[in-house]
Formats: structure tokens, sequence, C-alpha cells
């Protein structure tokens, strides 16, 4: 059953229960009213304790032949002390222990039901005789009183219904005025999953649960489509970094291939030249797809295969680093000054974040110049003394294959800040590039980790803040 028919269904259900409970509790409620009236007539009306007396003197203890007028059909039947009845009006009643405790005089009256020879209910009040051992009980059918319950049961069924059946038709009117939202939200999903067009948004209109769930639905849209996007501009990023070196590589192979098929080979220092220009492109594609594999990976680790984070030194990773660069760059001094910091990272990646602040440190370093590490109060800072980077291209550092047109010609995808942002990201921390304090020539890196400057004594991470 759709959710509209359900909740039709159940609107008509809780209307059909709250219909049913009042009606029975109106039935006996006037049942008890007309009960009581019947008494209270029986109340009104007594009979002389000289008409009993006289009655039962005589031996008249059955109606006459001709009995007098009785527009009620009242029964009257007198009582004795051993349980015997004997009728001066009516029809005879079957007699109660509660009408024999009367006579006895252990009760003062008893009211209650009784039916008579045909079937009849009848509605009998008993009370005592004065002067006598006998107790009198005036009795009234329930005819007036069934035929008013049977007619207002008719009445209570029929509005009972005609309710139930208003309740399931507003019911459904009801469902289809509250589920016309969600009807756009499933128009709207049926639609991007047929056309995969992520561009389409769902008008909002007030707080309520499903304005709640149509913005996240174009929260969940607007990030599908960012992500994609990125996507899309990573993979043409990608193919246009990979073209330059392919291209090249291309152009050296055909050239070596062409001399040896023309059997007229290259002099040897132009061939040795081509051989290392391809040695170092295959270099520089190894490097760049090591980078995008290192993008693709998930931003957080955990699963089967994935590298899992824990607490590391920083100051050791930036050690580590250092000895690493210094092999590649031997024409640069780095001089370092690091204060022991551990944090929570995954200490091969924070180490390659490092390793690529340092290499562009290095590489935009002039030679014989000197790069500067510091690390102090999680706080780690690599300072060059290079050209710079301009401010106005300080905010687009950490792009994906973002370069500055003053770098384009030397080695490098773009990919090693965009690399440490990310690592740094996921470690709590953040980073930054910016012009030198002390307005000299070059740039500073400066990245902050979240941390504490010992080591945890017994639990990985006790004491170290998650800065996430």
């Amino acid at each position: 059953m759709p959710l509209r028919g359900r909740l039709a269904l159940l609107a008509a259900g809780t209307v059909a229960l709250a219909v049913a409970a009042c009606a029975l509790a109106c039935w006996f409620l006037v049942r008890a009213q007309l009960l009581s009236s019947l008494d209270d007539s029986l109340r009104d009306n007594t009979v002389a304790p000289s008409t009993v007396v006289d009655r039962v003197q005589s031996g008249q203890c059955s109606p006459p032949d001709r009995p007098a007028p009785n527009p009620f059909g009242a029964t009257v039947q007198v009582v004795d002390t051993s349980g015997t009845s004997c009728v001066i009006v009516g029809s005879k009643l079957d007699v109660t222990g509660a009408d024999v405790d009367v006579a006895k005089r252990t009760r003062s009256e008893s009211v209650h039901g009784a039916r008579g020879p045909d079937g009849t209910g009848y509605r009998v009040r008993t009370t005592p005789v004065e002067g006598t051992g006998l107790a009198v009980s005036l009795a009234r059918p329930l005819t007036e009183v069934d035929e008013s319950l049977r007619k207002l049961a008719l009445i209570l069924t029929l509005v009972g219904g005609a309710g139930v059946l208003g309740a399931a038709g507003a019911g459904v009117a009801l469902a289809r005025a509250g589920l016309r939202p969600v009807d756009r939200l499933t128009g709207a999903v049926e639609h991007i999953a047929r056309t995969e067009d992520l561009a389409v948004r769902i008008p909002v209109e007030g707080d309520d649960e499903i304005a709640r769930l149509s913005r996240s639905f174009n929260s969940m849209t607007g990030a599908l489509a960012a992500s994609r996007e990125l996507q899309q501009q990573l993979i043409a990023d990608a193919g246009h970094e990979l073209r330059t070196p392919l291209t090249s590589l291309r152009t050296n192979i055909e050239l070596l291939v062409r001399s040896e098929e023309a059997g007229r080979p290259l002099p040897e220092q132009d061939r040795r030249e081509l051989l290392a220009s391809v040695k170092a492109q295959m270099t520089e594609l190894n490097a760049l797809i090591g980078d995008l594999q290192e993008l693709s990976r998930p931003q957080e680790g955990g699963a089967e295969g994935q590298p899992q984070t824990g607490i590391t030194g920083l100051h050791e990773a930036v050690a580590r680093a250092v000895e690493r660069v210094r092999l590649r760059g031997p024409q640069v001094t780095i001089a370092t000054d690091l204060a022991p910091w551990y944090v929570r990272a995954e200490a091969v990646a924070l180490e390659r974040s490092v390793v690529n602040l340092l290499d562009n440190a290095v590489k935009f370093s002039p030679e014989g110049s000197a790069v500067e590490v510091t690390l102090a109060d999680g706080v780690l800072q690599v300072r060059d003394h290079g050209t710079g980077v301009p401010a106005a291209e300080l905010p687009y550092v950490f792009d994906r294959f973002w370069r500055s047109p003053s770098a384009r010609s030397l080695p490098g995808s773009g990919l090693g800040l965009s690399i440490v942002a990310r690592t740094v990201r996921q470690a709590g921390g953040e980073v930054a590039l910016r012009e030198p304090a002390d307005g000299g020539a070059g740039t500073e890196a400066v990245l902050r980790l979240p941390g504490a400057p010992e080591p945890p004594p017994d639990l990985p991470g006790a004491e170290i803040p998650d800065g996430r």
C-alpha cells in the first residue's frame, strides 16, 4: 500500500476508534439516565399498605378477571419472608434474594432488573409493607427504554459511519497535500537518476521536516555537482600535465629511432642528452602519477589497505625529510632548529608533506643560499631566500595543478602543495604560505598541527588533542 493510502487508513482508523469510544460512552450514559428516570418514577408511585393487606387477607393474589386499566404495563407483586409471591397487578416475576431480604427487614429496599414470562425486561423496586412481614414489588417494563436505546444505537452507528468515511476522505486529501513536497522530491530524484542532471534544485518553503529534507537534498546534489566538477577538472588538468612530458618523450624517442633506422647515429653528446632528457621525463611522469595516486586516496584512513593514523613525532618526520632533501639539493644549505612535538597523523604522509615544502623551498632558492627550518610548539616554519611568491598568487598556491607563471619552466606537477594541504587538514591542522615576517626576500611556509611536546605514556593519542 502506498504511503498516501496508509496515511488515509491511519486517519480513518483513528477516527473510527474515537467515534466508537464516544458512541459507547454516550450509549451507556443515556442508558444510565433512562434507568435512573425509571427508578425515580417507581419511587414516586407507591402502593398503600392497606390495599396490600386487604388483597392478601381476602385471598385476591391474582389479577381479577377484569383488571383495572394499566397503560404502562406495571406489575404489583407481594413477597413474604419465605420467598412466596402473589401478583396483584400484571405478570408474575421471579423473586430474588434481595426481595426476600426486604420482606425480612434486613434491607430497606431493592432495585433490580427482572424478566417476565414472555421475556420482557422489567425494572423492579421492592419496599417493605409497614406493620406486616410482607414486601411489595412495583415493576415497570423496559420496553420504552430498550426502544429508545435501539434508536440511539442506530443514530450513533450512522453518524459514526459517516464520520469515519469523512475522516477517510479528509485523510486522503491531507495526505495528498502533505506529501506534495515529497512527490516533488521524488520527482527530482527520479529526474536526476534518469538524466544525471545535478543542477536540479527543489524549492524550499517553511521550516518543517519536509523543508529540512529538501534543503539536505539540495545540499547533497550541490556537493555531488561540485565533486563531479572537481573530478572533471582533475581529469582535464591531469591530461594536460601528462601531455607535456609524453610529447617530449615521444619526440626524443622518435628522434632516436629515426637515427637508428636511417643508419646515421647521432653524435655521442647529443645521444647522451636525449637519453638524459628521456630519463628526466620518465622521472617527472613517475612523480606525477605518484601525486595523482596520493590525491585519489580516500581522505579518511582505516579501511582495509589504507594507512592508519597514529602518534608520530613531527620533529622526527621533519628531520628525515631534511635528510632526503639535502641529497636532492646539495647546492642549498638547510639549517634546522627542531623542538619535540608529537601529533596524531599518518607518518608517511606527514613526512611526504614536509618533503614537498622543503622541495619547493630548495627549488626556488638561489645556489649557495640557506633554507631555515624551525619547529616550536607545533608550528613548523620553512623559510627560503629565493624570489618569493607574489602576494596576488598566494591564494592559489594550494590548488591542484596550479603553478606560478614564473615557475612553469621548472620541473614539477603543481600537486605538491595540494597534497600538503590535504594531509594537514586530515591531521586537524592548517598550512599557509606568506611573505617573510622580517620583510626580506623569499617565502615562508607555516604549518600548524595540534599535539603535545611529550608522547603519551601508555595509550597512543591519550594526551594528543585531535583538532578535528
